[in-house]
């Protein structure tokens, strides 16, 4: 058995520029799904699956994902004396979640640029990965999943989520291997946003973050410094370079997933509604309110 998985990266210093205006003043990883931001609900599954540690890689315009996590005494005080003790209890477990660091972002655009900005961090540990504005449902979570096949296969290990259609290979990474046990790939081979289903490359779609190990840290840097000017540094880069080095890395098929990419409109508004109709305070609600609706008299508008 290797090192256990104790610590994570967030990476969270992105502008957010599908959502403008809003995103001008509040991340984007801030928006709610109902009384929660997305971010929360990331740290909360990391936190499920044990994780003691979390990195926040953020920017200059990002303060308010660190006054979340932070213990605010005078919020606490007014709930208190207002007798709100749910609320207090409700606030004052998010600060208590996990260890928080936040750094600041440094180096080339791209969603690898945070990984190398945490190696001093993580150091030889097993890492995982996870992005700010997306998230997966799963069970077990993907955290735990993750994790799971990292103490099998004491390797990098990539979630994934079968391609739901062609978009989806201009959108996402896709694997290629051999599959090793059913939903388990050897990969040989990651294209970033392929474009089609090209031979050779699997229907999986690297979805979702990864759990990182020491090793992707040296193909990175080599990808930073031979990076022509204008593209981006991204992490699959780091992924292949391992692979090329002839280090194992595996890809999973997330169980019982439902992918939410809450870093695209239409998929944000799709899993507000999707949480209204689950929350327990309001749902019941909700639902009756939406079947009221007259759509045909909405949509002739």
């Amino acid at each position: 058995m290797g090192k256990k998985i104790t610590k994570a990266l967030i990476p969270a210093a992105g502008f957010g520029t599908r959502f403008l205006p809003q995103t001008k003043a509040m991340p984007k990883e801030m928006m709610p799904l109902v009384d929660k931001p997305i971010i929360q609900r990331v740290v909360e599954e990391l936190v499920e699956a044990g994780i003691e540690t979390i990195v926040i890689v953020t920017g200059w315009h990002k303060r308010s994902i660190e006054d979340h996590f932070d213990n605010q005494f005078e919020l606490e005080e007014k709930l208190f004396r207002s007798g709100k003790i749910k609320e207090l209890e409700e606030v004052r477990k998010i600060s208590d979640l996990a260890e928080f660091i936040y750094i600041r972002q440094k180096g080339p655009a791209g969603n690898a640029t945070p990984v190398l900005n945490v190696r001093h961090i993580m150091k030889d540990e097993p890492f995982i990965v996870l992005w700010g504005d997306e998230f997966i449902d799963a069970t077990p979570n993907r955290s735990q999943q993750l994790i799971d096949a990292y103490d099998k296969y004491q390797s990098l290990i990539i979630p994934g989520i079968k391609a739901q259609n062609d978009d989806w290979y201009k959108r996402y990474g896709i694997v290629g291997g051999d599959e090793i046990e059913p939903g388990v790939v050897r990969v040989s081979k990651i294209a970033e946003k392929p474009g089609n289903n090209r031979t050779g490359l699997s229907n999986l779609a690297a979805i979702g973050g990864f759990v990182g190990t020491s090793d992707i840290f040296g193909p990175l840097e080599e990808a930073r410094l031979s990076l022509e000017e204008g593209t981006e540094l991204v992490y699959t880069l780091g992924i292949q370079g391992m692979i090329d080095k002839g280090i194992p890395v595996h890809a999973i098929e997330i169980k019982n997933a439902r992918y939410c990419d809450t870093g695209n409109k239409l998929e944000y508004l799709k899993t507000v509604v999707q949480y209204g109709l689950q929350h327990t305070e309001i749902g019941d609600d909700f639902r009756s309110y939406l079947k009221t609706l007259d759509l045909e008299a909405i949509l002739s508008k």
